[in-house]
């Protein structure tokens, strides 16, 4: 008698413009190496991870993908973003000093999100728009994490809630401070990164889960999540990739900003030699 079939999920996680380069570019070295992690029973995206879970959906191939990035044609619709780490630092220390982890405290980033001025939430779909070459949800079990901006619930976001691709994924990648939250269903949404820089939690009952994550959980925002986050990444079944030395260094200090895409990309597709052979030990063990 067979076997029950693994479930298997793949997890994206946040990172800027420079985390949808390295991520894009990694799964696609893998893909050219002989493993395309796309045929994943579940796919989870939070922020940047949102954007690369869309467009690896879309039935665009990773090649072209990739080519989008390192080969940009005409002119880029990315926004630059100015990204001032000490006044960041600050204004998030005053938050955390201020309220407790856990939810209180993403509803405190979220009253600090819709207070900051930003560009207008069409600017800023637009861009998002942009990113996608589908704006139809995939036939796939694909989630988007966001955050309520007002009450600092996590929310979930599934072909089966009716929200429109594009706003889910434009809410995922609602930076705090930097770009506006977003409304979906009359709600306005921030950042998934908020909760979590994976959300691999949302995938505890798969039994084979690769965390592709461009950056490192601040431990601080939720330490109920961030404990879980842990437990599960310990799993012999599971398997996390995190920037080398080079990918670091092609992400630099503002993973915002749009000339991070190309160099990320290509240091993600060259990172990928040293990792395929953990990746397709964990995938298709």
């Amino acid at each position: 008698m067979a076997g029950k079939a693994r479930t298997r999920a793949l997890v994206l996680g946040g990172g800027g413009v420079a985390g949808i380069g390295w991520e894009t570019g990694m799964l696609f070295g893998l893909a050219e190496r002989g493993v395309d992690v796309r045929n994943a029973d579940v796919i989870v995206g939070t922020s940047a991870g949102s954007a690369v879970a869309a467009q690896i959906t879309s039935g665009t191939s990773l090649g072209e993908l990739h080519d989008r990035l390192v080969f940009p044609k005409g002119e880029s619709t990315e926004l630059p973003a100015e990204l001032d780490i000490a006044k960041m630092v600050e204004e998030w220390s005053g938050i955390l000093r201020s309220v407790g982890p856990g939810k209180e405290l993403r509803a405190a980033i979220g009253r600090y999100a819709l207070a900051a001025s930003t560009v207008p939430e069409r600017t800023r779909r637009e861009v998002i728009a942009a990113r996608l070459p589908s704006h139809d949800w995939p036939d796939r079990d694909v989630r988007i994490v966001t955050v309520d901006a007002v009450t600092g619930d996590e929310r979930v976001f599934t072909s089966a809630d009716g929200a429109e691709l594009v706003d889910a994924v434009a809410a995922s990648c609602a930076v705090p401070g930097i770009w506006p939250p977003m409304t979906v269903d009359g709600r306005r949404y921030i950042d998934g990164g908020v909760r979590s820089s994976t959300n691999v939690d949302f995938v505890a009952d798969c039994d084979v889960i690769l965390v592709v994550a461009p950056v490192a959980d601040l431990g601080t925002v939720d330490p109920d999540v961030d404990k879980v986050t842990k437990k599960i990444e310990k799993r012999k079944h599971t398997l996390v990739i995190r920037p080398d030395e080079a990918s670091l260094a092609a992400i630099g200090f503002n993973p915002l900003d749009p000339a991070t895409s190309k160099p990320s990309a290509q240091a993600g597709r060259a990172q990928a030699e040293a990792e395929v052979d953990a990746v397709r030990g964990v995938w298709e063990g």
